[in-house]
């Protein structure tokens, strides 16, 4: 997951660095039909004037557009919510975590949608969602139960990380003003978010055993759904992103137990 990250962070400031030292009749004449801060491949149509080599926008819409991305990376703290409280219930206590070492990391990969104007455009993307929780007790989250069902250790764990992966498709209503004077403009993005289950995995690091990985659905629901807010400018910004349904399925202890992340968001 590390490396995932340092990967992530790289190709996105890379790809941000190279647009703000692209010329800005360049960027007027090339521009990207999604308007992304990301490093975006697209397909889209556009208009030759006869005996013009250079290439135009065409500036009527709406304008279509699909394509391949990197955009939307989402680095962030993840919190458990139990039926409406921070404090998590007595049946719930096993799942104890370190605040600041439990986080939310994704970004998107995939888009298509339409501009509608100059400032507001509709769009569906998917990509990737991790949420990683640091467990604070020295316990095992049991593969292959009925219920989410634990055992508790005689082992000390440096790390004790109980994670889920899912493949995330929100549905985007992107708002932008106007350009400033150095080009930039603020976004305000919102919309619904579903996901579908990839895997669970509870990674644990201690002397006794070394490294160890265990991958099962641990119960994770296999869909869920909620909303997103992201508000930033330019390329940057801050996110939240709310499940409405239960982190866990067929798990009736862990009724009422949702999740509620929020953090930094890198291209729009």
């Amino acid at each position: 997951m590390k490396r995932l990250i340092f990967t992530a962070l790289l190709l996105t400031g890379t790809a941000l660095a190279y647009g703000q030292n692209t010329t800005t009749d360049s960027t007027k004449k090339n521009a990207d039909p999604a308007d992304n801060s990301g490093l975006n491949i697209s397909f889209h149509t556009r208009h030759h004037h006869k005996d013009d080599t250079t290439t135009h926008e065409s500036p009527k819409y709406p304008k279509a557009f699909v394509g391949i991305t990197f955009s939307r990376f989402d680095l962030g703290l993840a919190t458990l919510i139990d039926n409406g409280s921070f404090t998590l219930s007595p049946q719930n206590q096993f799942l104890r975590y370190r605040s600041w070492k439990t986080s939310n990391v994704g970004f998107d990969v995939f888009q298509m949608g339409v501009r509608l104007n100059n400032n507001f455009k509709i769009y569906l993307s998917g990509g990737f969602d991790w949420t990683l929780i640091r467990l604070r007790d020295n316990i095992t989250i049991l593969p292959n139960q009925p219920v989410l069902t634990y055992r508790q250790d005689n082992i000390d764990y440096s790390k004790n990380r109980f994670s889920s992966s899912y493949l995330r498709i929100p549905l985007s209503f992107d708002f932008r003003t106007n350009e400033d004077a150095r080009g930039n403009r603020w976004h305000f993005v919102f919309g619904p978010d579903g996901g579908f289950l990839l895997n669970g995995m509870v990674k644990q690091i201690s002397a006794e055993n070394g490294k160890q990985k265990i991958d099962d659905s641990y119960h994770f629901t296999s869909f869920r759904y909620g909303g997103f807010l992201r508000v930033g400018y330019n390329g940057f910004g801050i996110f939240a992103k709310y499940y409405a349904n239960d982190m866990f399925e067929n798990s009736p202890a862990q009724a009422g137990l949702k999740n509620l992340s929020f953090g930094f968001t890198l291209g729009f």
